[in-house]
């Protein structure tokens, strides 16, 4: 299992009138906890898509606990369970403190950049991953 965690503190452009972050705003929030979790692999989006692949998000859900307010700095928590393939799956836990205050997962699919298809995951990308999950 490969975790990692990106603390991100609430701007306030990311909150609505009465003050709490907008619940449209925590997908962001995966983003950037996605994308610290690759660079702590020293890889990213840039690079994979400099090598032909880009990986749009197939499936997203989810499960608002306690509400954030502006200013409030986070821990965003990114676990990836198992090995990539053609999808990559990405569970988040969002904690204020110690307090959990959201959980998500989303799955990105592996396409090749020209026809669009899906492809099995880049073997070199593949290659990064296998320390986290050997038995």
């Amino acid at each position: 299992m490969f975790v990692t965690e990106t603390s991100v503190r609430v701007r306030y452009s990311e909150t609505d009138k009465m003050g709490f972050v907008y619940h449209g705003v925590y997908p962001q929030y995966y983003e950037i906890g996605r994308e610290e979790a690759l660079r702590y692999l020293g890889v990213s989006y840039k690079m994979l898509e400099d090598s032909g692949i880009i990986m749009p998000v197939i499936t997203m859900s989810l499960k608002y606990i306690k509400p954030v307010m502006y200013d409030d700095v986070l821990i965003v928590r990114t676990t990836v369970k198992e090995m990539p393939n053609v999808r990559m799956k990405f569970f988040y836990e969002i904690f204020k403190g110690d307090e959990l205050i959201h959980t998500g997962q989303n799955a990105l699919v592996f396409l090749d950049d020209k026809t669009r298809k899906p492809v099995r995951v880049p073997e070199w990308f593949a290659k990064l991953f296998e320390k986290f999950f050997e038995e």
